[in-house]
């Protein structure tokens, strides 16, 4: 194993941003380092929804880590860096009473169990939530290692017997509502490897619902007196998938369960909607991306016909990616200074000298962007890797959207950065960067060009879906040939036929009304999930703009533009000349760029949502 992927993980982070994701309110009660990993944490958290008004930032423990591995489709070899990590630390006083009381219910976890801070802490939201009419869930979450009765290197290891771990599981049974556990779990609770025994132990301690997960199998549900054998209780049928990776699927059967028990739904509904969570988590690699969204959850229900491999389920998939998006846009408005080949020109008729200077002027962009923007998530930059490289590490440090090309301008057929498989390069490009790609494209091109330009961005579509990278098309249908109000439409709806879903597109500013029906028709037929249309500029006067955008405005699926030369381009003649400095050039971007933005929000004015 020579490379891995970061994730947010523990039991109950991977269960709230499930619930999130399948339309429960959660919020989590943990400490995170005052670290990378912790700012992490968080940001993840609230790119899901999930509330952190509990999340303390411990500045003298380090965030916990876990690593995992994926051997083959039985083994998945775990360890565990916890030795004072900061989530061991929770303690009563981070348990806020006020915070509690806002919740319908609470979930506690075994693995805090094992430490006597944590524990206490624990305890304390149990009783405060029962105190105040709350309920009390109880994820057994038992990891032999985390209570130091394995090696540390056998951190899969699911079950040791022993007494003083069933103790002080069991004490907490009284407080709870709901019992969710493995049937190994239910052993070390029950003090009994016989399943139907613990259970009756576990029954004569608290009159919760238990829950059994029990893999492809399903669950057993006990609600009430323990059953002779486990075919006698309540089984939930599960579903028989290819298993990718085993860690997770409980985590995320408890949200799916959940989702159904807090809305009060029959069990059987619950246990179904656990059931199928889990099975989807499994298919998958990592945990909490991993979680399904209530209309996956729903589609997946629903197919008859689904692969035993469901990662080979492409439409499961295309919904899946949706709920992984984080911030959605009714409206985006990008400052493009992307550009590569217009700045070699640029500097070149300015004699070569301002070379050294294109990098800092594209960092001047990204000042009057952030100036403008003062914070606000619906503005963005388009940057490339090169002149740009220092302008977006800066930008991974502000809340925009970020976007980046690929693309080496101007080829025909397209070729990618270093002329390299765009899955080598994405592999070093933040998850959040979104991957722009510019292609000139026509259906009446040359077949033997089409078929090239398709290839590529075949290989490019698969890369994103394989590195979790948003993809945006920029298509431009005028360069070579003329159009009507079917082109740009037509280009699209190809794209579509062959497999390319991308997340966004770039398109020229038709003032036809006609063209954007059309664009319309075939992006609610092809992909009602695209994430909408960026008009951009092709160095058109402020003038030409507001016009286009008065027209564009009134299809709902145009969220904005990403516009470039428009805004900055004699800005960046000046600067480069040395006839004005920077806090000029930025004030002149930041005021060109107000004129479009105001422009822009004035047009989506006058065709409300």
């Amino acid at each position: 194993m020579a490379s891995f992927a970061k994730y947010v993980g523990g039991s109950p982070t991977n269960t709230a941003i499930g619930a999130v994701r399948l339309g429960l309110r959660a919020g989590l009660l943990t400490r995170v380092g005052d670290d990378h990993m912790g700012r992490f944490v968080r940001e993840q958290l609230t790119r899901e929804g999930v509330a952190t008004d509990g999340v303390v930032t411990d500045r003298e423990r380090l965030t916990a880590l876990v690593i995992l591995g994926i051997q083959d489709a039985e083994t998945f070899p775990l360890i565990f860096y916890r030795e004072n990590c900061a989530d061991a630390a929770l303690c009563e006083e981070d348990i806020d009473p006020d915070y509690i009381a806002t919740a319908g219910a609470v979930l506690i976890n075994g693995t805090h169990l094992a430490q006597p801070v944590p524990r206490a802490a624990s305890l304390k939201a149990a009783r405060l939530a029962r105190a105040g009419g709350g309920r009390v869930v109880f994820d057994i979450d038992y990891r032999p290692v985390l209570w130091g009765l394995t090696a540390r290197d056998r951190g899969e290891t699911r079950f040791v017997a022993d007494e003083v771990v069933t103790a002080t599981l069991q004490s907490v049974l009284p407080l709870v509502d709901l019992v969710v556990g493995t049937e190994e779990e239910i052993h070390i609770l029950g003090g009994t490897v016989d399943t139907i025994a613990a259970l009756r132990r576990i029954r004569s301690l608290c009159d919760a619902t238990v829950v059994v997960k029990r893999g492809a199998q399903g669950c057993l549900i006990v609600d009430g007196p323990v059953p002779a054998t486990v075919e006698d209780g309540l089984v939930v049928p599960g579903f028989a998938v290819a298993m990718f990776n085993a860690l997770g699927a409980g985590d995320a059967f408890m949200a799916g369960f959940l989702r159904g028990w807090l809305h009060g739904e029959p069990l059987t509904v619950c246990g179904l909607w656990g059931n199928a969570c889990g099975a989807l988590v499994v298919s998958r690699h990592g945990c909490a991306p991993a979680m399904p969204g209530w209309r996956e959850l729903q589609m997946f229900i629903a197919t008859t016909d689904r692969p035993h491999r469901l990662r080979d389920d492409r439409r499961l998939e295309r919904v899946h990616r949706t709920v992984e998006r984080g911030i959605c846009y009714d409206s985006l408005m990008v400052l493009a200074v992307d550009h590569r080949t217009h700045f070699e020109e640029l500097v070149a008729s300015l004699g070569g000298e301002s070379r050294a200077r294109v990098a800092t002027f594209k960092s001047l962009v990204l000042r009057a962007t952030d100036r403008l923007a003062a914070g606000d998530t619906g503005f963005g930059v388009l940057l490339d890797g090169g002149d740009g490289a220092s302008a977006l590490t800066a930008a991974a440090g502000l809340p925009y959207w970020v976007g980046r090309p690929i693309e080496i301008p101007g080829s025909r057929p397209l070729r990618f950065e270093g002329d390299i498989d765009p899955a080598i390069t994405l592999r070093e490009w933040p998850v959040t960067q979104v991957v722009k790609c510019l292609v000139y494209y026509r259906l009446d091109d040359p077949a033997e060009l089409r078929a090239a330009q398709d290839r590529e961005l075949l290989r490019l579509y698969e890369a994103c879906r394989a590195t979790r990278h948003e993809m945006l098309l920029e298509v431009i249908v005028s360069a070579h040939g003329p159009v009507d109000a079917r082109t740009t439409a037509d280009v699209l709806a190809h794209f579509y036929a062959i497999g390319i879903y991308p997340e966004w597109w770039k398109l020229e500013p038709s003032d036809d009304p006609a063209v954007w029906s059309a664009i319309a028709r075939v992006i609610e037929e092809g992909d009602a999930d695209c994430r909408g249309v960026l008009l951009l500029g092709l160095s058109a006067t402020p003038e030409v703009l507001l016009e286009r955008f008065t027209v564009a405005a009134a299809c709902p699926m145009v969220k904005g533009f990403a516009v470039g030369r428009t805004i900055w381009h004699k800005a960046a003649a000046d600067w480069l000349a040395g006839t004005i400095d920077e806090e000029e050039a930025v004030t002149r971007i930041a005021m060109n760029f107000h004129v479009l933005v105001d422009a822009w929000r004035r047009a989506r004015a006058a065709f409300p949502a």
